[in-house]
């Protein structure tokens, strides 16, 4: 008797196989005939390949595996490390289901963006017969969150006969996911050269412009202005020179051009619990029963719409503003026996006032983050939870600043304190290199140049322009650089370069009224200066004086606190030696010449 062995087809083998053998029952008949294939045991992965990270980068090393095969993935988890040409990096997936295949495996240098790394299939598939590309099977459908370098040409494009050349939305941030389509240049039958600007978009940073690199003509435009688009997604179509643009095929999963997503529909009010409508059954806070009480409502009357069925003030404001209701004066309070009876009540001719009614108003207004800020928030969480934040303060005299000031103004030379303090700092990272480093793969790189980053509040979130090769810069040039990146960035027309590979940042409230703060590392960078304004005190001798707090946040795990000591009294000396910073900086203490010889 031949063995039988019960196998469980997936979706596509099963259709195949019933496609090959119409008639299953033939198997009954004709126990001789065999049916061999093995690619229909196989399982059809989803390819994961080598993202970009960085708008330079175009290949990368794959540092470290963070999952491992078999292992399930979820949307947000990390798969692995990569180095790109800027830092080492996440890289996150965006789907959901189980790591297959490991394709490139830990320290695999020199990787294209593009290329093949790993395969992953769906929960509830064999991830251990996925189907290899050299098992010369068919094709993997790719992954969303590892779009190719080059688009996959459009299956049974429709309209036109002209086929088209793809433009996908770039990747102009190392963050950047998905961003928004604020306005288009080129209209339908433009001829685009090298160089051109097609659009502006809005990527997690600023409003950046999208070049064209080749030359031709924009035949199909795929996606409108507003719309949010993720990174990848075919937003246009180009044809040759000489070609009807009008003619062009577009690709049928594209179809017309998606609508600008519309704002969604307000949640409608859920009804109350089933159980009892009186206080002690449906959850509220004391204030929505105050408000309750204060207009003599029932809980009943208004429509829960908080998580769990929780009864919110705004839930309460709804319902008194659709009945129109007004507050109702307090019961009065009998006075206590034996004593004196109320001023009200002893002149009984007289009429109390009567009480204001409150006007509902609504409880809050949701502002949706923009990707900017959704970055922001992430990058900051993730700084404060994986980094070890320790903090050093300096006071530093700045009278001496405020003199130099001064007499460079009746030279018509306007230079501000924040770029005395860039040049004071640039001076001190040359002093201290320990603090002029970046902290990756638990190793510490000490930069060779001196790049400050200077945050700049725009009214997207803040962001970070970068003075480059600050400790060669005079303090003139240090404040028109200062000038031209903070009017770029507020327009948004940073370009990556200049905001991306900073060496150390310095973030400065003194403008505010802000006295003294802390700031949060800018990763992989090893410190941040919060600089606060200059306050007037007096000095031992009663003589007036303008303090300046200046807190420095570091990384632990780069950086220890003699190293911030010797660096924060850089800083100090710089600032209050003007002069001699201006010609290279200050010799250092004798103190801390006496720490050096000691080794500390």
């Amino acid at each position: 008797m031949a063995a039988v062995t019960k196998i469980r087809l997936n979706g596509f083998s099963q259709k195949l196989f019933k496609s090959l053998v119409t008639n299953p029952r033939v198997f009954r008949n004709n126990p001789k005939l065999c049916f061999h294939h093995t690619a229909l045991l196989n399982v059809a992965g989803q390819e994961i390949k080598m993202p970009s990270l960085s708008p330079t980068m175009t290949e990368g090393t794959i540092v470290k595996w963070l999952k491992k095969e078999g292992d399930a993935v979820a949307p947000g988890d990390v798969l692995c490390e990569i180095q790109t040409d800027k830092a080492v990096m996440s890289f996150e997936i965006e789907e959901e289901g189980i790591l297959a295949k490991i394709l490139m495996p830990d320290d695999s240098k020199d990787v294209k963006v593009g290329s093949l790394i790993a395969l992953m299939v769906s929960e509830g598939e064999d991830w251990k017969t996925v189907e290899l590309p050299s098992g010369g099977g068919a094709a993997a459908a790719p992954a969303a969150s590892a779009p190719a370098s080059s688009p996959a040409p459009a299956a049974q494009p429709t309209g036109g006969s002209v086929p088209g050349q793809a433009i996908n939305m770039p990747s102009l941030s190392p963050t950047m996911t998905e961003g928004t389509i604020v306005k288009w240049l080129k209209k339908e039958g433009d001829a685009v050269a090298p160089g051109d600007v097609l659009c502006e978009i809005q990527t997690d940073k600023a409003v950046m412009s999208f070049e064209v690199e080749e030359e031709g003509i924009l035949a199909k435009i795929l996606v409108p202005d507003d719309t949010n688009v993720k990174v990848g997604t075919l937003i246009a179509l180009m044809v040759g020179e000489g070609e009807d643009w009008k003619d062009v095929a577009i690709p049928a999963a594209s179809g017309s051009a998606p609508a600008p997503a519309a704002a969604a529909p307000a949640a409608a009010p859920k009804a109350p619990s089933s159980g009892g409508h009186g206080h002690s059954d449906m959850k509220m806070g004391p204030a929505v029963r105050t408000l309750l009480e204060a207009y003599q409502m029932q809980p009943s009357e208004a429509s829960a719409t908080g998580p769990h069925g929780l009864l919110t003030k705004g839930d309460v404001l709804q319902a008194i503003k659709q009945k129109g209701l007004t507050a109702k004066p307090p019961k009065p309070v009998p006075p206590p026996a034996g004593g004196k009876p109320a001023a009200a009540a002893a002149q009984p001719g007289k009429k109390s006032a009567p009480l204001p009614s409150l006007k509902p108003t609504e409880g809050h207004t949701d502002i949706e983050l923009t990707s900017m800020r959704k970055t922001i928030a992430k990058r900051l969480t993730e700084s404060k939870t994986q980094i070890p934040h320790s903090y050093g303060v300096v006071e530093c005299q700045v009278d001496k600043i405020l003199a130099m000031r001064k007499q460079l103004k009746a030279e018509k030379i306007n230079v501000s304190i924040n770029d005395f303090v860039i040049k004071a700092v640039a001076v001190a990272l040359q002093q201290v290199p320990e603090m002029n480093a970046l902290f990756a793969n638990d190793k510490v790189s000490i930069a060779n140049t001196v790049d400050i980053s200077v945050a700049v509040a725009t009214p997207n979130g803040l962001i970070t322009p970068i003075v480059k090769d600050a400790d060669r810069l005079g303090l003139v040039q240090i404040s028109q650089k200062v000038k031209e990146l903070g009017a770029k960035a507020k327009e948004g027309k940073l370009q990556p370069q200049e905001f991306i590979g900073g060496t150390f940042t310095i973030s400065n409230l003194g403008m505010f009224g802000i006295t003294e703060f802390s700031a949060i590392i800018n990763p992989p960078q090893v410190g941040i200066l919060a600089v606060g304004g200059g306050r007037p005190e007096l000095d031992g001798e009663g003589q007036p004086k303008t303090m300046m707090t200046a807190t420095l946040s570091y990384d632990r795990r780069a950086v220890d606190e003699v190293q911030v000591s010797n660096f924060l009294e850089a800083v100090q000396r710089n600032l209050e030696n003007p002069n001699m910073m201006i010609v290279g900086g200050v010799p250092a203490s004798e103190d801390a010449e006496e720490r050096q010889a000691l080794g500390l």
